[in-house]
């Protein structure tokens, strides 16, 4: 890239004003994807000899770009007070990468978490990150991965339980939510797990009723502990993915079904676990980096709740008091939130990417840049294949649990809640209020009038295709979605132009 300096070659350091955005964070990704999503098509179209991106991925860039456009229909608000219109489009409700409807589901999920699925108690997490082999097959085969969940919380149970037993209580039960990732914080594809595991066991008070036990922490979690809780994690997992046909699937021989299926998606999937680009020049190649260069560091040694182990690492050091329940909801709201936010990406002068970390890696980097295609192949890859649930539910916090209906918050209607947590039938519980959740995460009041401070209501959906058009021309405003821009050639890099100008 021009303007920039190597040292050390791993990583660019910031050295030029050419790294200045262009255009506000809130319009970058829909730029991104109307003017590079059909480059990216051509190009797996084409090294796949027409095997394209699946119908699912494609969608969901498609839907994406009709998010938050008043094209595609809105609601109407007022104030009664002022008669301060408002227009607030309808949300594409895509389950990959949108900002805006992953944040909304994120909101809505913790919240419903803290207020209805775990108990006053204290709750730990448990996070286990799985070597590059094995976050690939997961992000394809949904069955193994929740024979590898379930390997995992089987034997997080079970040292629960022996824990318990020397304190001195048997029988006990444990619960969970688990709640599974598939990115890292360079939008690299990263299947892990999230475990919000309660912090000890659930015991029977001998006259019908359920009473817990916390976990005594005392001598609890060292060194030694974690590196044999870690081992049998690995042969558990082994075990279990034998069971359902995928006993190779830690090999590096190992037969690849995905390859397979969806070849165009697998190939776009292994480039973003490795870190490399997927097609075009930079097909094979290491993303670039941002920020102060360091030497590479060595990894710091695990201590207390860490653990690593041949690819695996454990962690579960953060651990939620009982009467904190906000804090409980931020954590389910970290678990869940979307892979970026519009806030940390910026277009750079050159046309590059610029994605900012949520925190400064070890090496001192603190953004990762794309080639815009670079990008848009990664959040392919992130794209869950249709009716994936990742959010799964275990031990006595499960929706079939005996014990769940005297556990949960509102118990009397836990009985008859569906594995989403929400219950079934007329008991079914209403969906908090968008308004409402803003108001309660983010303390900003959306229904607030910004003329008079009044409150906005609402007083239509407008959805025929005829009267949004009449409403927006009348306003003066776009009354098209946003369309796909043709294909592009790719582009010519600076560095290309120094070697032909070398030679």
């Amino acid at each position: 890239m021009s303007g920039t300096a190597l040292a050390p070659a791993y990583l660019v350091r910031a050295a030029s004003l050419a790294y200045r955005p262009r255009q506000p964070n809130r319009e970058v990704l829909h730029q991104l994807v109307c003017d590079h999503f059909e480059t990216l098509r051509a190009r797996v179209a084409d090294r796949r000899e027409g095997q394209g991106l699946p119908t699912f991925v494609d969608r969901a860039f498609r839907e994406f770009l009709t998010c938050g456009s008043l094209a595609g229909g809105f609601a109407r608000f007022r104030c009664r007070a002022c008669g301060l219109d408002r227009l607030v489009a309808f949300s594409c409700r895509g389950p990959g990468f949108c900002p805006s409807c992953g944040g909304r589901r994120m909101t809505e999920r913790a919240a419903h978490l803290a207020d209805h699925v775990f108990p006053r108690v204290p709750v730990r997490q448990w996070v286990l990150t799985l070597p590059p082999r094995l976050r690939y097959l997961l992000a394809f085969d949904h069955a193994a991965c929740r024979a590898v969940t379930a390997a995992f919380l089987s034997a997080v149970f079970a040292w629960l339980r022996r824990r318990a037993r020397r304190q001195g209580v048997a029988r006990g039960r444990a619960g969970a939510v688990v709640i599974l990732q598939r990115f890292g914080s360079a939008l690299n594809l990263n299947v892990h797990v999230h475990a919000m595991v309660v912090d000890g066991v659930f015991v029977s008070d001998g006259a019908g009723g359920v009473r817990f036990r916390p976990l005594d922490r005392a001598g609890a979690g060292d060194e030694a502990e974690m590196a044999d809780l870690l081992a049998a994690i690995a042969r558990r997992i082994a075990r279990r993915l034998a069971r359902v046909g995928r006993e190779e699937a830690l090999g590096v021989d190992a037969p690849d079904p995905w390859a397979e299926a969806e070849p165009a998606l697998a190939s776009l999937a292994a480039a973003s676990v490795l870190g490399v680009g997927a097609t075009g020049a930079r097909r094979g190649v290491s993303v670039r980096r941002w920020g102060a260069a360091r030497d590479r560091p060595e990894p710091p040694p695990a201590g207390a709740w860490h653990a690593r182990r041949h690819g695996f690492d454990l962690h579960a050091a953060l651990v939620v008091p009982a009467r904190a329940r906000d804090r409980l909801e931020r954590l389910c709201r970290y678990a869940l939130r979307p892979p970026v936010g519009q806030d940390r990406l910026q277009v750079m002068s050159d046309g590059t990417v610029a994605l900012e970390l949520r925190r400064r890696w070890a090496d001192g980097t603190t953004h990762v840049i794309f080639e815009p295609v670079e990008l848009l192949e990664r959040l392919a890859a992130l794209v869950p294949r249709p009716r994936v649930n990742l959010v799964l539910y275990y031990g006595v916090l499960a929706p079939r649990a005996t014990w769940r209906r005297a556990i949960v918050p509102g118990g009397s209607r836990a009985a008859s809640e569906t594995s989403d947590g929400s219950a079934d039938g007329a008991r079914r519980r209403p969906n908090p209020a968008w308004a409402d959740l803003m108001r309660r995460s983010f303390g900003f009041d959306v229904l607030a009038c910004p003329r008079c401070a009044g409150r906005m209501t609402l007083i239509a959906l407008i959805r025929s295709p005829a009267v949004v058009e009449r409403i927006l021309r009348h306003m003066g405003l776009p009354t098209e979605v946003p369309r796909l821009g043709p294909s592009r050639d790719p582009p010519i890099w600076s560095d290309e132009l120094n070697d032909r100008d070398g030679s």
